[in-house]
Order: structure tokens, then C-alpha cells, then sequence
């Protein structure tokens, strides 16, 4: 495909999903349809797509419509990225030459729109939750805003049982992909070129890396183990946690979810990463509690990881916030009952807002003497990864 291709087709997902329709499931649909596209063809459609949906607002504003059109066109004038670059009229023609497989070129009237350059751009955030969100990051507001629209570093977890952090980058070196440490947590590597070759590569085939967000790899990392433990991970998911916590000695690792259906992968990367978890369903974990540590990693916004999940700040609502409050509330009461006395319970979000954060912990203590806040740690996109919240309880001992 060439690049005028790829626009093409990306204003035709953008419109598909402006229309409604699901953005993963539609760029799925196309790619198993595209049989002309090759691999880079497919993942720079991606890649256009999702900075468009990140910069929404922006580029609608830069193109002059809420449309697939409209926002491609505001893509090209910042070139992929979020501040206007000089040529952006010259390069707009390349890609609009209305040529076989290309956009239809401007119009005069879109011609008119992109030569004025607008006094400020649009947060891309939803209007509503703008003063919430500015109360909950004070004056690192602005600063994580710009870091919303831009694209997520990818990350990887290191699992030490399996070998070390040098080892795991000399193996990913090996295949052409390169890596650096992070700070953000002694398993954490960032993936510097060739992110998309990682789950081909020979260091995750043989469990040596899994796939991790720095951030929340230290958020488990505020978790403290000694000796032999157990633990559940309660609202398990996708089980990046229960892997991460299973890598340490002498630790059992329950998982459980509410959807069964999303652990079904689990398995499958626990033997590959050389741990045992053993799945709980809901009526099986009163056989097995009271646990030492339970940890809870909620249903949220999402707002930390908004970068990854491009559709979720705008298909959130306030009745939707409102109504992961109160699951929220109702999970960490369920969880409370399932700590022994001397145990702790571990509240986490990938949330940016205090209201989902040190409000429900808040809330949680008045409703539960009998747990202490023991600390809590709020990570921003500044951090380097997502945004995160952790809050570690402890069951005071009645």
C-alpha cells in the first residue's frame, strides 16, 4: 500500500467507528480482509487510526469535521504527532492527489480551514471531566494531558526465575529488538525498536519476559511478601498481576473473575512462564479463604491508560463513573471479607481521578475499622508508564 492507500483506508475505519462500531473489532475485520496489505501496511493503519481517536477533538478541529476525513486531515497537518508542522499544506496534496486507491484532494473549502492555523488546541478530553480530572493532578494537569495524546511506550516484565534483566535484553537483542531498564520497577524493560516483534521473539516464547506496563509492574511491586503466602487476585482479568506475583518464591497464586472467560489465557502463560495459578470460580473461593493477601485491581476509567484504550475517555460517561464507583465499593467490600486477620488488601486502578483513588479508600476506612491504610502510591504517564493507583490495607488482628 502505499501512504495515500493507508489514509484512504484509515478515514474509512475512522468512519465505521465514528458510526459506531467497535475500533478493535473493525480494524480486525479489515486486516484478516486486506489480503493486499502487508504487515507494515497494517500496522501503520493502526497506528494512524488510534492517534486520530487519541487527538479526536484536535484533529476534528484541525480538519474541520468530525469525520474520518476531517480528523486525517488534522493527522497529516500535525504529521502523526500533536503540534502543527511546517508543509503541512504540500504534504495533505500528496496524500488527497485523488489518484486509484487515494482520498479524494481537498476542496476549497477545506483548503480555506487548513490555512488557518486555530490560537489553541482542544485538551481531547471529554468536556465534563475536565474539572475533575484538573482537581485530581493539580499542576501536573497540563503535563499529562499532552502525555495523553501521544502514544504509550511498550514494556515488558522480566521473569527472575526465569533469568535476569541483562539476560533478557542480550536475548531480545538476538532477535532485533532493542531495550532499556526502567526505573519504575527492578523486572521492567522498555521496548526501543521493533515493540511488535516481542511476542515472536525467543525470550517471551521461553517465559523469560511477559508483556507488562512498567507502572504496573510497580504498583505489584508495592506488595510485600515473606515466606510462604498466599494469594488471590481477585478481579485477575487478563492475570498480569497473578503472573507477576506467582514469579517470586514460596508464593500460591489464586485468580478469579467475574468473567471467568477473561482468565482463559492464563494458563497458557503461566506454564510458559514456569508458574502454577490455580483458578477460582466464584462459589470455590469460600473453600479457600482466608488468603494473606488479597489483591483487587478494580473496574475503572481507565483514565491512566487512556493512551492504550483510545476509545475509553470517550466512551465514559458521568452515569458510567458513577456506576464503577459503586462496583468499586461493593469489590472492596467483598474482598474485605476474604483477608485474614494480620493480612493486607491491595487496591489498585489504572485511574487518574480521586474519586476511583483516595476517595474509595476513604470511604473504605469508615465503612471498615478493622482495616489501616498502610500506604498508597499514585503513578502519572510522567512516571514513564500508565497511570496507576495502589493502596495497601492491612486486617488488623480483632
Amino acid at each position: 500500500m502505499t501512504p495515500a492507500a493507508r489514509i484512504a483506508t484509515a478515514i474509512d475505519m475512522l468512519d465505521q467507528y465514528l458510526s459506531g462500531a467497535p475500533l478493535e473489532k473493525t480494524l480486525t475485520n479489515w486486516a484478516r480482509g486486506a489480503r493486499y496489505a502487508g504487515s507494515k501496511d497494517r500496522a501503520a493503519v493502526r497506528d494512524i487510526v488510534f492517534q486520530c481517536v487519541r487527538c479526536r477533538d484536535s484533529y476534528a478541529l484541525l480538519g474541520g469535521s468530525l469525520t474520518g476525513r476531517g480528523l486525517v486531515i488534522g493527522h497529516v497537518r500535525c504529521d502523526g504527532g500533536t503540534e502543527l508542522v511546517p508543509g503541512g499544506e504540500t504534504r495533505l496534496a500528496d496524500m488527497f492527489s485523488g489518484d486509484r486507491f487515494s482520498a479524494a484532494p481537498l476542496s476549497n473549502g477545506e483548503l480555506a480551514h487548513v490555512r488557518k492555523a486555530p490560537d489553541d488546541l482542544p485538551l481531547d478530553l471529554p468536556d465534563w471531566l475536565i474539572p475533575e480530572l484538573k482537581a485530581s493532578l493539580g499542576d501536573r494537569f497540563e503535563a499529562v494531558c499532552a502525555m495523553l495524546k501521544t502514544r504509550a511506550p511498550v514494556f515488558v516484565r522480566v521473569n527472575l526465575q526465569r533469568g535476569t534483566r541483562e539476560a533478557a535484553q542480550a536475548s531480545l537483542k538476538a532477535d532485533g529488538i532493542e531495550s532499556c531498564p526502567h526505573e519504575l520497577a527492578e523486572t521492567a524493560l522498555e521496548i526501543t525498536s521493533n515493540p511488535r516483534r516481542v511476542a515472536q521473539s525467543r525470550a517471551y516464547e521461553s517465559g523469560l519476559i511477559e508483556l507488562q506496563d512498567a507502572a504496573s509492574q510497580a504498583v505489584v511491586a508495592e506488595i510485600e511478601t515473606q515466606g510462604p503466602v498466599r494469594i488471590l487476585d481477585y478481579c485477575a482479568g487478563g492475570g498480569g498481576k497473578a503472573l507477576a506475583l506467582a514469579d517470586r518464591p514460596g508464593i500460591t497464586v489464586f485468580a478469579h473473575d467475574a468473567d471467568a472467560d477473561r482468565m482463559r489465557d492464563l494458563p497458557l502463560r503461566a506454564g510458559r512462564a514456569g508458574v502454577e495459578i490455580a483458578l477460582l470460580t466464584t462459589d470455590q473461593i469460600a473453600d479457600h479463604a482466608p488468603f494473606d493477601i488479597v489483591v483487587t485491581d478494580v473496574p475503572c476509567s481507565g483514565s491512566g491508560a487512556w493512551r492504550r484504550a483510545v476509545e475509553g475517555k470517550w466512551s465514559l460517561s458521568q452515569e458510567k463513573l458513577q456506576a464503577l464507583h459503586q462496583v468499586q465499593a461493593e469489590i472492596l467490600d467483598q474482598a474485605a471479607r476474604l483477608v485474614r486477620p494480620g493480612g493486607c488488601l491491595a487496591y489498585m486502578t489504572c485511574s487518574l481521578l480521586k474519586s476511583e483513588n483516595t476517595v474509595q479508600i476513604e470511604n473504605f476506612a469508615a465503612r471498615h475499622s478493622s482495616f489501616e491504610l498502610q500506604r498508597q502510591r499514585q503513578l502519572t504517564p510522567l512516571d514513564g508508564g500508565d497511570g496507576f493507583y495502589v493502596a495497601i490495607l492491612k486486617h488488623l488482628s480483632q
